[in-house]
């Protein structure tokens, strides 16, 4: 195989091996690496033997992810406040998922890539999420998962299931229709904008939460907040302290509506919403700069 050749058939999966490894790790620049580090692999392979050469490159993204998240496994233990995944831009998934050969794989493609499904990932094992991405997401047989990350089929099979029913248990599962997320969209934002409490408190939850992800590097808070008041008051209390020559884009990120501010032209923190029920229940603030980086670009 040419060079040539092993660069097309690479390139014929790339947004494949990122859409893999970014669900399994969270974090573009890791997934980034991983697909990059796959690259190297696979052009220095004996590629002569290789008869499919998607399968071989998710093996080799699969195992890279699956030791990236181990070695990550102790700084995530130690790291200041709640840890989020990053926020991904809807035109990163663009190419993944219209190479998707039809509707109802394309709708799975975004399902799995919805951050409220992220933000649960976080809490498998290693091997549980893989496991659930490349079955879940790729549909990949359970044979060829098992080769990819070196277990018995009948194991890969009983994570599978412990992973299935552990994400089901706590995804979210309200369907939300995309006139009402848009309606309630607006209205957080002006009346986070404006320092409007008592337009915050009319379309957030009673159980509504804020979870922030600052690092320790940012502003943001360390715990989770609950309930209508007190999410309501911090909002108000941060949309007082704007940051330098701020600015504010309304943007989608996986799957759900989002605000990202921006200081001195730069990405400041992302805000990201999760509605049910014509009322907002999740939000997630995002300011932890070294998970804002790509976004620059964005």
């Amino acid at each position: 195989m040419t060079d040539d050749t092993a660069l097309r058939d690479f390139e014929a999966h790339r947004s494949l091996l990122f859409g893999v490894a970014y669900r399994m790790l969270g974090r573009v620049s890791d997934a980034e690496d991983a697909v990059q580090e796959a690259w190297l692999r696979w052009s220095a392979a004996d590629r002569s033997a290789v008869e499919e050469p998607r399968g071989y490159l998710v093996r080799i993204v699969s195992r890279l992810a699956v030791d990236r998240l181990r070695q990550l496994a102790a700084r995530r233990e130690s790291y200041v406040g709640p840890w989020l995944p990053e926020p991904l831009p809807a035109d990163r998934a663009v190419a993944e998922l219209t190479a998707a050969p039809d509707g109802a794989e394309r709708a799975v493609l975004a399902d799995t890539v919805s951050y409220a499904v992220l933000v649960v990932l976080e809490s498998l094992s290693p091997l549980e999420r893989a496991v659930f991405v490349l079955r879940e997401a790729f549909a990949l047989p359970f044979a060829e998962i098992a080769a990819a990350l070196g277990r018995t089929e009948s194991a890969v099979r009983q994570l599978a299931g412990r992973a299935r029913r552990h994400v089901a248990e706590r995804r979210p599962r309200y369907p939300v229709d995309a006139g009402e997320r848009r309606d309630l969209t607006e209205r957080f934002l002006a009346a986070a904008l404006e320092g409007d409490l008592e337009g915050l408190v009319s379309v957030l939850a009673p159980d509504v939460t804020l979870t922030g992800d600052s690092g320790g590097i940012g502003k943001g808070p360390l715990r989770v907040i609950e309930g209508t008041d007190k999410v309501g008051r911090f909002l108000v209390g941060i949309g007082g302290r704007a940051p330098a020559q701020p600015g504010f884009l309304v943007a989608e990120f996986n799957g759900v509506p989002g605000l990202l501010v921006t200081s001195a032209g730069r990405p400041f923190s992302v805000i990201l919403l999760e509605a049910s029920g014509g009322t907002l229940r999740r939000i997630y603030l995002i300011s932890n700069p070294e998970k804002l980086g790509h976004l620059s670009a964005a």
